[in-house]
């Protein structure tokens, strides 16, 4: 009976499911001075977050949402948001924002609420990142920015720009913290879009972390990358919960043909 209570509580640590949020834009490459689109959604996985489907939508005012300049500057973008959905939870929330500077800009959202029918709290954070260039035929290579952590509770890191170059045989590298700390033997999900994961562990699109907390993921095929790692700590209880899920999702915008890698 201990092991089997032990078995499950690992488990449990791992695999958390929850509703989980995510940043992602119409492109991940703009010219200097045009628009870039950026959508905030949310997904119901109940089943572990085997898939890349919306379900409810996130309260904007009970969240953080910035753009990171290349020179370290926030941008807001919670005030400029429009709701698509008929519904008060369908759809989800999208802005326009309009970059002069050449370099990489990194979006990043996060939330911190408690649930109260669960009851639980719920610390959510995402991010994405997009390259601004001055032309999108000559994009340089040399971007900073996107290895540096924000000091989200449960963060996704890339280790490599996930950006340029970037296309299909370009690895998604990355690393998993968890209160600033490198997570090992955790589980990260690479969802393509429009694919649902096998139950358990999906082989194919699921990697474990080493003892640095890092992982890899090949893709063969441009798409959009939701990747996702889930912690749940049950002894973390606090004024109206009785435990407290992490999640953190990384999404990663990859063409089919990468425009810097013939350079």
């Amino acid at each position: 009976m201990t092991w089997r209570l032990v078995i499950l509580a690992v488990f449990c640590v791992s695999s958390a499911s929850a509703h989980d949020s995510w940043v992602e834009t119409n492109t991940n490459l703009v010219r200097s001075g045009d628009a870039i689109h950026i959508d905030l959604k949310l997904g119901n996985h109940g089943n572990d977050h085997r898939d890349f489907k919306l379900a409810s939508k996130i309260d904007a005012k009970d969240c953080t949402l910035h753009v990171i300049a290349p020179d370290g500057k926030k941008y807001d973008l919670r005030e400029g948001l429009s709701d698509v959905g008929y519904a008060p939870k369908e759809g989800y929330w999208t802005g326009k924002f309009v970059a002069a500077q050449p370099g990489l800009y990194v979006v990043a959202h996060s939330s911190d609420r408690v649930v109260s029918y669960a009851p639980t709290r719920s610390v959510k954070s995402a991010k994405t990142m997009f390259v601004v260039s001055d032309s999108l035929d000559r994009v340089a290579r040399a971007q900073t920015g996107f290895d540096a952590p924000l000091g989200h509770a449960l963060e996704i890191v890339p280790t490599s720009n996930p950006v340029v170059p970037m296309g299909p045989g370009q690895p998604i590298n990355i690393q998993l913290l968890f209160q600033g700390k490198p997570w090992a033997d955790a589980r990260v999900s690479f969802i393509p879009r429009g694919e649902t994961l096998d139950e358990g562990f999906d082989a194919e699109y699921e990697r474990t972390t080493d003892a640095d907390g890092r992982a890899s993921f090949t893709p063969r095929t441009g798409n959009v990358y939701l990747v996702v790692a889930h912690r749940l700590e049950p002894q973390q209880a606090g004024d109206g919960y009785e435990s407290t899920k992490y999640s953190a999702t990384l999404v990663v915008y990859v063409p089919e043909v990468c425009p810097c890698c013939n350079e």
